[in-house]
């Protein structure tokens, strides 16, 4: 959503000032109230941003802003003291949040609007101001990370797309940060009833009892909190796709830590559709970012240009530039599905540095024909500035399957303490004499990865897709629930 605007009527000699539009101001209020951080106490995170913006600038002073109804709040102030809030009009981050990139007045005394603001005209004497709008994912600005100085500056291309980071890392924070409090929030509300209801029950309870019961919710307010986290990584269903049937399978390694492999299938125009398999390098909160990050990437370029080498690069391209992704990287496997003609698809799949996928299906004498769907070539995504990926074209047809997984299902150990390895999977699928359907695939695998001796020792994604024969349903269609991350291991399926 665009911030809109409009000129009010200019006295003689002044340049018009900008007026936000009734409803699309009242929107981004209703959005500032949703991620409830006015008022609230200092924050290191937000302090760190201010900082470094004033290091970065040379400025004395540098701020992080909410712009509210009638005021502009202070959430982090770097070099000014004092102050929590000012009025909103006239106001520099007021006009700052109407526009569509980073404000920058190199000179205050030479604005018409910025000239008659307080801490241009006042003590403070600003004579430079450059800000930055934080802008949520469905385009409201909430406020504006600012540098400001009292001497009149210039600053590059590069200054203001360096401020326009800075706010996208604040945005990120407040993310974090409204996941966290949502989280928290479900989880007293968990406790709260398990309590009423405990009591409820026993009337009296021992002490020794009481205690135990503590120490239980304790563990499983660790593994809640990580399994929650988890479910924001992972669309909350498999969509319905004409004449396909859909299974995943999703299996954390620990139930308090929480996992970097995600999966999703998602439309795209002209009855198209997308899916990814990929798996983030490490664990934890960190790993998260960069999973939520790698899959609010990937949806936006497949809807800009569904080319899957163009989908990839653009994922290095975020990977290497956003500061929260950190030095992380991502094995990625992303496919495009085109529906063909008299049924079944034309499949277009490019791979950064993933195992490969398998193409499965019956053969004439109705033993299973696998066949490795490998391009060549495709490095690690968000490893190297010109990383090359390569995809390739085939056909998806009645009684064929897709099947793919992370690496966590081919390290799994084997009773002789081996991987299971390309060369194990590939037996397995041989081997199979079941049906050839996204169902059977994923709950074969499941079976398989319980009768190893350990399981499988990291976490393990798993998504197959096949094309059911015409009187399989009534429409063609079989669909398969994702999902949720309240338990270590889990499997969904409709």
């Amino acid at each position: 959503m665009m911030q809109q605007a409009s000129a009010t009527d200019p006295a003689p000699g002044r340049r018009p000032e900008l007026v936000p539009d009734p409803d699309v101001e009242a929107a981004r209020i209703a959005a500032v109230r949703r991620y409830d951080i006015l008022d609230t106490p200092p924050d290191g995170a937000f302090d760190r941003v201010a900082a470094m913006a004033a290091r970065l600038f040379d400025a004395p002073v540098a701020t992080v802003t909410i712009v509210d109804t009638d005021r502009i709040w202070f959430k982090a102030a770097h070099g000014l003291q004092g102050v929590a809030e000012i009025g909103r009009d006239p106001g520099l981050c007021g006009s700052a949040i109407l526009r569509d990139d980073t404000m920058v007045i190199p000179d205050t005394l030479q604005d018409p609007i910025a000239v008659d603001n307080p801490l241009v005209a006042g003590e403070m004497g600003v004579r430079f101001y450059a800000a930055a709008p934080i802008i949520t994912p469905d385009g409201h600005r909430l406020g504006t990370v600012n540098v400001l100085d009292t001497r009149p500056r210039a600053i590059t291309e590069e200054d203001t797309a360096t401020l326009a980071d800075l706010a996208a890392i604040v945005l990120d924070e407040m993310e974090l940060r409204l996941s966290a409090l949502r989280a928290l929030r479900d989880e007293q509300a968990r406790r709260e009833a398990e309590r009423r209801h405990a009591e409820a029950e026993r009337a009296r309870a021992e002490a020794e009892r009481a205690a135990r019961e503590k120490a239980e919710q304790d563990r499983a307010a660790i593994a809640a909190f990580a399994s929650t986290l988890q479910r924001t990584l992972l669309p909350p269903a498999l969509p319905v796709v004409p004449g396909l049937e859909l299974a995943c399978h999703y299996r954390t390694a620990s139930a308090h830590d929480v996992g970097g492999d995600f999966y999703d299938v998602f439309p795209l125009d002209g009855g198209r559709w997308a899916f990814v398999l990929g798996d983030v390098c490490g664990k934890g909160p960190e790993a998260a970012t960069v999973t939520a990050l790698a899959r609010h990437t990937l949806r936006a370029a497949a809807q800009i240009n569904a080319d899957p080498v163009t989908v990839l690069s653009a994922l290095n391209t975020m990977l290497l530039t956003d500061v929260t992704a950190g030095r992380r990287f991502c094995t990625v496997f992303f496919g495009l599905l085109e529906p063909r003609e008299g049924g079944g698809f034309t499949v277009t799949v490019a791979t950064g540095g993933h195992p490969p996928a398998y193409h499965v299906r019956p053969d004439d004498s109705d033993a299973l024909w696998v066949r490795a769907v490998r391009p060549k070539g495709g490095m690690l995504v968000g490893a190297f500035p010109q990383a090359p990926f390569a995809q390739t074209t085939f056909s998806l047809t009645a009684g064929e399957s897709l099947f793919l997984y992370t690496d966590g299902l081919i390290e799994a150990r084997t009773t002789e303490g081996a991987m299971l390895g390309d060369d194990g999977l590939t037996g397995f699928l041989h081997q199979r004499t079941g049906p050839v359907t996204a169902t059977s695939l994923i709950e074969d695998s499941i079976t398989l990865l319980a009768s190893l001796p350990d399981g499988a020792g990291d976490d393990v994604a798993l998504l197959a897709l096949s094309v059911p024969h015409p009187h399989t349903t009534p429409d063609g269609t079989v669909t398969a629930t994702a999902p949720t991350a309240a338990a270590p291991e889990h499997f969904g399926q409709e």
